[in-house]
């Protein structure tokens, strides 16, 4: 469900504002919802979390070592790419 916040009540609005901790704003768009957390065992977390130690232990096992200046080459690269104008601190 999307409201706009003019089309609030006055203690709708004041609820939204409890929740969120701050001002609505006149034009700001509201969107609630609602879901049903899915339901994971305690046992299932836990061998999911194993699962992943092994498999970034894999991960880890099979990578090559890097020097620090193509590290910093690869981090750079990956910032451009969401971040056209990044320019490293020198």
């Amino acid at each position: 469900m999307i409201c706009n916040a003019n089309d609030l009540s006055p203690d709708q609005k004041a609820a939204l504002e409890t929740l969120l901790g701050r001002r609505v704003q006149d034009g700001e768009a509201v969107s609630v919802r609602t879901f049903e957390p899915a339901s994971v065992s305690h046992d299932r977390k836990l061998e999911i979390a194993n699962e992943l130690r092994k498999y970034f232990a894999e991960v880890d096992a099979s990578r090559t070592s890097a020097s620090e200046e193509q590290a910093e080459d690869v981090i750079t690269e990956a910032m451009r790419s969401v971040r056209p104008g990044y320019r490293p601190h020198q």
